[in-house]
């Protein structure tokens, strides 16, 4: 399992910060884009993304109403895949041809409340489904343990996906995700927030290097 550092700001500066942090520990990050209708949040604007030069290539994951209107003015050769919401305001099948007729992965976010039955037909034709564990926008939201469940019936369900969750990993419950057979977690507030952005990293990747010295497969 990987661990992905997760860039969540409401402005430029926070965002270049955390982003140059993230360059010196990670090669990849997910950064999240948000609206103000979508989630309570807004972040930086689009023309911020096709500005930003780094050396980590990027997923972006867009907690916005339109997709359509976003990724019209997102072009950055690092940006390798775009996570878009179930429950925004879009025509699925239309965007994941989008994108990749652009050379981008298409990924499906999908927030805590979305039954399977509802996503099941538009996760057939995505790269990833990424699973919020928490309600999305902020850092530090609460973590919603009866998400697990889901989880583990996609795990069996979509055999050849990427399975990913955002929000709420800690290193306690790390090893749940670990059992699921979770491909990735996306982790903001505990490796940004506080004390050293790498330290916490490495304490993340130490669980992970712990676990499968005791066999546990990760």
């Amino acid at each position: 399992m990987k661990i992905v550092p997760a860039i969540l700001a409401d402005n430029r500066e926070d965002f270049f910060m955390r982003l140059r942090q993230a360059e010196s520990f990670a090669d990849y990050v997910q950064i999240d884009v948000m609206d103000g209708s979508f989630v309570p949040s807004r972040s930086f604007s689009a023309e911020t993304l096709n500005n930003t030069t780094t050396s980590l290539d990027f997923e972006v994951h867009l907690m916005v109403i339109d997709p359509y209107v976003l990724m019209e003015n997102v072009h950055n050769r690092r940006l390798k895949k775009v996570i878009f919401h179930f429950e925004s305001r879009v025509k699925h099948f239309d965007f994941i041809d989008q994108m990749k007729e652009r050379g981008i992965a298409a990924g499906l976010a999908i927030k805590p409340e979305t039954k399977t039955r509802e996503f099941r037909e538009v996760a057939e034709k995505v790269d990833t489904l990424l699973f919020l564990t928490v309600d999305p926008g902020r850092y530090g939201s609460s973590f919603k343990p009866e998400v697990l469940g889901k989880i583990e019936e996609a795990r069996h369900i979509f055999r050849d996906k990427t399975i990913a969750v955002d929000g709420g990993v800690s290193l306690a419950n790390l090893k749940s995700f670990v059992k699921l057979g979770v491909d990735y977690v996306c982790i903001g507030s505990r490796i940004f927030l506080t004390g050293n952005p790498e330290e916490n990293y490495r304490a993340f990747l130490g669980a992970l290097a712990q676990m499968k010295s005791h066999g546990v497969r990760t």
